[in-house]
């Protein structure tokens, strides 16, 4: 009873700290996509509890906080930021604060563990607007590369100096005012989350928070041995491949599931993926923990949150390649990563959930869409079809695995910036048929009313959304640009073009495999 009565209050924290973030944030992406996670961690930089927020970065922060904890002084009164991937970041728009808290009396032997943002930046510079270029080759070109700083020292800001970091790189950010202004607002949630940890723990004790933090990992160890012990077969193992054929293997072998606090028991090993992507797909390894973590989660059929005491179980090998891509000193020498963070972390998920048989393939892409010009980057990611599974339909219209955001308001969207939203329905009969059948995806049509670059990340447009146990594959992903002339040009998966007033995007989102034979 009082681990449970503790979940809910360490929950309660995270979500109190995304409240705050959202009402205090001014960007669109932040403030009405909720294109943002918040978690808690314990003093091992261990995710203890998240808020219902976006899997791919929850998964990560862990890594993150651990990694900071080796490369910068972090003591009572700092704030830390970064979005480098070598350092546990997923992809540079997505920035992470990190906040150490301590005990009242403050001292560095009072540690209470940490509290986290991370937040996806619409515009953060980078050789075209929305900081997601389709064409990058190396990191530097994605935009600002910021490596574990002090954004406050000793509760000293340092606001002129993350000004400085974002106007003066080689790409620098076209919206630094609202960079700060959501960099203010990941700084005051972590500080509504320190706030309430800090009462918790003068409530109740130091060693007893810390107590009920090591309690939820080791039951979340518990659930999944459990959930493992429940599979049919020891081992697993998939293939899929990205549009442009790159694959991505898995094996999963399970162990002995008896003894809780023996070595792991289960062993991910992506030997036989790519190797490092030429473009912009390579995931670092903080993604593909994310979609382990949230892939075994999805074993335990109970409510649990989101820690990494599941992973206490599992050897995680990810080979060098797209996978785990070097990250050499120079972000000019690094490859890029924009695109493995939002789509090769679905795909990873895609092909895990087809090893264990969990459910048909959903969309499996967030099919990122960006627009701006020199004023301004957007940023939205589309929804289409869940895969079904054993006993239920997929769902139409939905974001899927490891995005949960919201798609934006027409009204905001068309108040902001200068579009007009043509169309936004369900793409009917696009979910693959079965005895369950998949969800449909969904159309989403956009006029541009000025000059501006336009750029998609997208994957499903060349490999189709697998179906299971004899069900159909989910319909392709499209995207066609009708310009004002009446001429139509066919978008690649990844793809990048220049609008004018007038020209329209029929954006077509895929749908959900289906399950079993329709027949049946």
């Amino acid at each position: 009873m009082q681990l449970e009565l503790f979940t809910h209050r360490f929950a309660a924290i995270a979500r109190q700290m995304g409240e705050r973030l959202q009402r205090t944030a001014v960007s669109t992406n932040v403030k009405e996509r909720l294109d943002f996670s918040c978690g808690l961690l314990d003093t091992a930089g261990e995710l203890v509890v998240n808020a219902p927020h976006i899997p791919v970065h929850l998964g990560a922060l862990g890594l993150c906080v651990r990694r900071l904890r080796e490369t910068i002084a972090m003591e009572p009164g700092d704030v830390i930021v970064t979005n480098h991937p070598a350092f546990g970041g997923s992809h540079l728009p997505d920035v992470t604060v990190v906040t150490p808290v301590f005990s009242a009396a403050g001292a560095d032997g009072d540690l209470l563990g940490y509290v986290a943002s991370r937040a996806h930046h619409a515009e953060i510079g980078g050789i075209r607007p929305g900081s997601m270029p389709p064409g990058a080759r190396r990191l530097l070109e994605e935009g600002v590369v910021i490596a574990p700083t002090h954004l406050v020292r000793r509760g000293e800001p340092r606001w002129d100096a993350a000004r400085r970091l974002l106007l003066e790189a080689p790409y620098p950010t076209r919206a630094v005012e609202e960079n700060l202004a959501d960099l203010r607002a990941a700084v005051a949630a972590n500080h509504r989350g320190a706030e309430a940890l800090m009462i918790l723990a003068a409530e109740h004790g130091r060693e007893t928070v810390l107590h009920y933090m090591a309690a939820l990992k080791a039951r979340a160890e518990e659930r999944l041995r459990a959930a493992l012990a429940r599979l049919p077969a020891r081992s697993y193992t998939a293939l899929e491949r990205l549009d442009d054929g790159a694959p991505i293997a898995v094996r999963i072998d399970v162990g002995d599931v008896a003894n809780i606090g023996a070595d792991p028991i289960v062993t991910v090993d992506f030997a036989g993926t790519a190797g490092v992507h030429p473009g912009n797909l390579n995931a670092p390894p903080a993604v593909v923990r994310s979609a382990i973590l949230y892939v075994l989660r999805l074993l335990i059929a109970e409510p649990l949150p989101l820690n990494e005491g599941i992973l206490r179980a599992v050897d995680i090998r990810i080979p060098p390649g797209m996978l785990n891509p070097p990250f050499p000193d120079d972000p000019a020498e690094a490859p890029a990563v924009v695109g493995g963070n939002v789509e090769t972390s679905q795909r990873v998920v895609d092909t895990l959930v087809k090893a264990l048989r969990l459910l048909a393939c959903g969309q499996g892409t967030m099919n990122n869409l960006l627009f701006g010009n020199p004023r301004f980057g957007f940023y939205e990611t589309v929804c289409g079809g869940s895969g079904a599974g054993p006993g239920f339909h997929g769902t139409s219209g939905v974001h899927i695995h490891m995005t949960n955001t919201r798609i934006t308001d027409p009204e905001v969207l068309e108040h902001r910036y200068p579009v007009r939203l043509e169309r936004f329905a369900l793409r009917p009969g696009s979910g693959g048929a079965g005895r369950w059948h998949g969800g449909d995806g969904v159309v989403r049509e956009l006029t541009f009313l000025e000059p501006m670059s336009l750029s998609l990340l997208t994957q499903h447009r060349v490999e189709a959304p697998y179906g299971v146990a004899g069900g159909s594959p989910g319909e392709r992903g499209r995207q066609r640009l009708v310009r004002a002339t009446g001429e139509v040009e066919e978008l690649a998966s990844l793809d990048g073009r220049e609008v004018g007033p007038g020209d329209r995007l029929i954006l077509e989102t895929p749908g959900g495999g289906g399950w079993g034979r329709a027949e049946e």
